[in-house]
Order: C-alpha cells, then structure tokens, then sequence
C-alpha cells in the first residue's frame, strides 16, 4: 500500500474546551451559543439526546433547556483559538504531513508501504492529544481524503474513536448506507440532481460511469467518484494566504447612533488590519458596509462603499480613517442599525507590489510602528496597545452580549483557574 489519510476532527469541540477546565460538566447537557448569544452551535452528546439541533435560536428552546438543566456558555473564542492551536501543535509532533482544515479539523498524510501498525499508531495519538491538551478527538482512516471524512463519521459513534475505511468490504458495506448528500462535497442541489438520474447513495456514486457524472455535474463531482473509488484526487492543501479578509459582527442591540457605530467600525479595522499583516500581506482597497436587522420590521436600509488605495497598505490608522470616512458616506439617520463590517480586498505579499516610478513610499517606519503595536498586544492581550480612536471605556455599552462567557483560562493572568 501507498499513501492514506487521516482525518482528526475534535469532538463538539467548543463544549470539550469547556469541559477542560470544569470536569463537572462531563456527561452533563451543555451547548455553546453564537455571538450575541443567538444560537445553539455546539452541543453535547447529552444535549444532543434532548433533540435540540443545530443553529436553534437559544429562545425557542429555552424551556427544554430549564427544565433539563442544559448549562448553557456563551461563545469564548480566544479559549477555542488557543485550545486549537494546541491540538494543532500536538498533530505537528507527528513525522506525517498536515492540513489544518478548520479551527477543530485537519487531514494527516501518512506515506508508508506497510500500514500494518498504523492503527495502533493512530489510537497511541488519540490517547496523547487526550492527555496533552484534554479535547477528545475522533480519527478516520481511508485511502482518500474523501474515505477519510466518511471513516471519521462512523469513527464517532465507535467505542474506540477510530474508525479505518481500507478495505474494499469495509467500503461496500458502508457507503451504501451513506446518502449522497453526506458526502464531502456534495450540496443538497447535487444531490436533488443525483437522485434525478437514480444515484441515491455513496455506493450508487461510486459505481456510476465517472465521464458520465462529469458530463452531468462538471469536473469536481468525477473527483469525488474517484474518490470514492480509492484513488486519491485531492492532496493535502498548502495553507495560502487568503485574497480579502472580512471582519464583521451583529451589534449587542440596535444602533441608531453615527458616533457608535464609528467606534464599531473602527474596532473592526483594528482586527482586520492586524489579520492582514499575521499573513504578512498588504491590501489595495477596502469595502465597508451598514445594514439594519433584515427580520425585523422596522425600516430597511443598507449601503456599501469601497475606496482603492494608492499604495498597498496594512497600516492600522490609514485603514481607520478611510473606514470612518466611508461611514459618514453611507450612513442614514432614522434606522435602527444591525451589523456593519469592513473587507480588506485584494491583498499581496507585504514585499511584491507595483512600484510607483513618480513618488516614493516608505514603509519602513509604518512597518516598524505596526510591529511594536502587535508584539505588544500578542505578548500582554489585545487592546493593550490600541489607537486613540478607540474609546475603551465606552467599549461594554456596543460589545456583542455573552451572558453566559466563561473565563479566559489560557489567554488571560487574571482569568487562570484558582485552585484553593
């Protein structure tokens, strides 16, 4: 044998991160509700068994989750981000090639010609990220990438947590059980298309005519017959630097206030700037936009501007003073507004860029001052070092709501658990 993968995927990862540091919440119903506290995004296994689903608004549950006694926790993601840098950080000790493939998922390239042991090296792995890090994690084995992901669904539901999708049995036996629009890939709108010419299940795709799928459904579908069929069509994605970076967030309650949701946007360039230089890019414009609660009846109202830059730039109070000015442009008194944001588009590596033959721009000083702000605040916390726009004071009476946020365990001097 050749090449496999692994797929490691974290087991409702955001109420694991929890349970790490509040054992009391083991074999307990817990869900972990979105920003503003709107929606149910994680669950746990327990909660899972009181038939609350995915994406439920918090309110229409609120009587199943009292009478259950479902400890509910707002979304903490500065914890989630560390405890994902710590899996990741565990999986990167291996000797086998990595993608991070989300903040709670990544695919493992294992290149050996003996796979006889690799299963007892795979469960010896889930046993050390369990002791290193406390997340409990789920591992699927396949020739495939695609195998992969189906072996780690069923890996969730066996007793050891892994789950080797390797043999041809093994496969016939599963993906028949499988509906196409399970599959890795596959929206509901393909699947709707597949049902139509009688392929109702992985197996069925599996065995179709591939040239025939491609003629019907386009190039990516055949890979994934392929796919299905063992032989490998999507390796392990390079980790490249994204092209528009967004940051945007609903309000913790309607905004009818240009002052406040100045103070909003600028917070928001703050972050998007420093995203943009974490990847060492610069961008050549940005998009900024307003917009009131669509769901509400109240009156509409929602507008968007985007200014090119003359440089490339990744400077956080250039970005700021254009992102107040596109405000003043697009704002509308008389509404009650809802959520606002700001893209970065079109973004470079910080040292290739068009050079201009008539003007000459330094950025060794902007560089240097932005390299100060972001040393300090990633060694003392965000917001240490912040600009003069900001009014901090003010920032408790606009954050997003989080009744129900939990410490900041690992990210924080004054949140670290206290053992009396």
């Amino acid at each position: 044998m050749g090449k496999c993968f692994a797929l490691v995927d974290c087991n409702n990862f955001y109420v694991s991160c929890e349970r790490v540091f509040d054992p009391s919440l083991i074999n307990k119903p817990v869900v972990v509700l979105s920003n503003n506290d709107g929606c149910i995004i994680s669950r746990s296994n327990e909660a899972k068994l009181l038939n609350i689903p995915m994406g439920a608004p918090l309110h229409l549950y609120k009587n199943i989750i009292d009478s259950n006694k479902v400890k509910v926790y707002s979304s903490n993601y500065p914890l989630y981000g560390d405890m994902s840098n710590r899996v990741m950080n565990s999986l990167m000790e291996l000797s086998y090639e990595l993608e991070i493939y989300s903040i709670d998922e990544a695919f493992l390239k294992i290149n050996k010609q003996d796979h006889s042991g690799i299963e007892h090296d795979i469960l010896r792995m889930r046993k050390n990220i369990l002791m290193w890090t406390g997340i409990p994690v789920s591992i699927g084995l396949g020739p495939t990438k695609t195998l992969a992901k189906i072996a780690n669904s069923i890996a969730k539901k066996s007793q050891s947590g892994v789950f080797n999708l390797d043999t041809e049995d093994k496969q016939n036996r599963i993906l028949k059980n499988i509906n196409v629009e399970d599959i890795w890939g596959i929206s509901r709108r393909w699947g709707s298309k597949l049902r139509m010419i009688g392929i109702g299940t992985a197996l069925e795709l599996r065995n179709a005519s591939a040239n025939r799928i491609r003629q019907y459904l386009g190039v990516v579908m055949q890979r994934i017959v392929y796919e299905l069929r063992g032989i490998s069509c999507l390796d392990l994605d390079k980790i490249l630097p994204k092209k528009n970076i967004m940051c945007s967030r609903s309000f913790g309650n309607p905004v009818n206030s240009k002052i406040t949701i100045k103070d909003f946007i600028t917070e928001y360039a703050i972050r998007a700037t420093e995203k943009v230089r974490n990847q060492n890019s610069r961008a050549q414009g940005i998009y900024v936009f307003l917009q009131t609660n669509r769901f509400k009846k109240d009156k509409q109202y929602n507008n968007g501007i985007m200014f090119g830059l003359n440089f490339p730039c990744c400077d956080t109070s250039i970005i700021i003073k254009l992102a107040l000015k596109a405000i003043d442009q697009i704002y509308q008194s008389g509404y009650s507004y809802h959520k606002a944001g700001i893209m970065m588009l079109d973004l470079i590596p910080s040292d290739i860029h068009q050079k201009d033959l008539f003007q000459k721009n330094n950025y060794l000083l902007s560089d240097q001052r932005m390299a100060v702000i972001d040393f300090l605040n990633n060694k003392f916390g965000s917001g240490i070092i912040t600009h003069g726009k900001v009014k901090r004071k003010d920032r408790n009476k606009w954050k997003s709501k989080s009744f129900y946020l939990s410490p900041r365990y690992t990210t924080q001097w004054d949140e670290l658990p206290q053992v009396s």
